[in-house]
C-alpha cells in the first residue's frame, strides 16, 4: 500500500459536493476557494515590489 492510498483514506470523498448558488451560477465551495485563492495570489503578485528594485533606485 502506499502513502498516497494511506493518505486518502483518511479524507471521506463519499458525499455529495455543497454548492453556491447565486441566480444562474452555481459552483463548488471547493472550487470557489480555489478562485478565491487565485485572485487572492494574482493581487498580491501586482502589489508586491520587484526583487531589487530597492538597489537600483538606491545607485542613481
Amino acid at each position: 500500500m502506499s502513502w498516497f492510498n494511506s493518505v486518502g483514506a483518511l479524507i471521506n470523498l463519499d458525499h455529495p459536493g455543497h454548492f453556491l448558488h447565486w441566480h444562474f451560477i452555481q459552483v463548488s465551495v471547493a472550487n470557489a476557494l480555489v478562485m478565491t485563492l487565485m485572485v487572492a495570489t494574482f493581487v498580491v503578485a501586482l502589489l508586491a515590489p520587484f526583487p531589487g528594485r530597492r538597489s537600483r533606485k538606491e545607485n542613481r
